[in-house]
C-alpha cells in the first residue's frame, strides 16, 4: 500500500472514530482503559486519548514529508494500535455502563486505615498488659495460658500490620493515580 493511500485510510478511520467517540468524548474514566505503551496521555477522559491518535496523524504526515519512511511505518502501526484499542473501548461502554451498576461505591479507604492503625494501637496495649502480667506470675498453669493469650495477640498483631501495609500501598496508588 503506498503512502497516500494509507494516510487516506487512517483519516476516514480517525474520521468515523471522531464521530463514535463524541457523544462520550467527556466522560470521565475512573481508571486507566489503556496501556502506558499505547498512549502517552495521562487523561481520564476519552476525548484525551483521541487527541493524541489526532496529533500521531499529523505527526505521520509530517515524516511523509521529510521521507523519514522507517519513523512512518513505526508510527503508522501505532496509530492503528490506538485507533482499535479506542473502538475495543466504544464496543464495551454499554457493558461498562451494567458493570458500574453492579459495583458497590468505592470504601473510604483512609477510614479503614484509621481503623487498623487504631486496633493495632489497642492489640501492642493489650500484648504490654499481658507481658507485665506474664512477668509477676508464678502459677505454671496462668503463664501458659498467658503465652497462648500473647501468642494469638502476636499473631493478630502481624496480621493488622499486613492489612495496614496493603492499606498504605493502595492509597499511595490512588494518590498517584494507577
Amino acid at each position: 500500500m503506498n503512502t497516500h493511500k494509507l494516510l487516506l485510510a487512517l483519516d476516514q478511520q480517525i474520521s468515523t472514530l471522531t464521530k463514535e467517540i463524541e457523544p462520550l468524548a467527556d466522560n470521565p474514566v475512573p481508571q486507566l482503559r489503556f496501556d502506558r505503551q499505547l498512549f502517552s496521555s495521562y487523561g481520564t477522559r476519552l476525548r484525551d486519548y483521541h487527541a493524541e491518535v489526532e496529533r500521531n496523524l499529523l505527526a505521520i504526515k509530517q515524516l511523509v514529508a521529510e521521507q523519514r519512511t522507517e519513523r512512518v511505518a513505526f508510527l503508522a502501526e501505532k496509530l492503528v494500535s490506538q485507533i482499535a484499542a479506542l473502538q475495543r473501548e466504544l464496543a464495551t461502554q454499554s457493558l461498562r455502563r451494567q458493570e458500574s451498576q453492579f459495583t458497590p461505591p468505592p470504601e473510604d479507604v483512609y477510614h479503614k486505615l484509621a481503623e487498623h492503625q487504631d486496633y493495632e494501637r489497642r492489640l501492642l496495649s493489650m500484648i504490654q498488659d499481658r507481658e507485665s502480667l506474664l512477668i509477676t506470675q508464678t502459677h505454671l498453669s496462668e503463664r501458659q495460658r498467658l503465652q497462648k493469650e500473647l501468642a494469638a495477640l502476636e499473631g493478630r498483631l502481624s496480621r493488622c500490620r499486613q492489612s495496614l501495609s496493603r492499606l498504605e500501598r493502595q492509597i499511595e496508588r490512588r494518590e498517584q493515580g494507577l
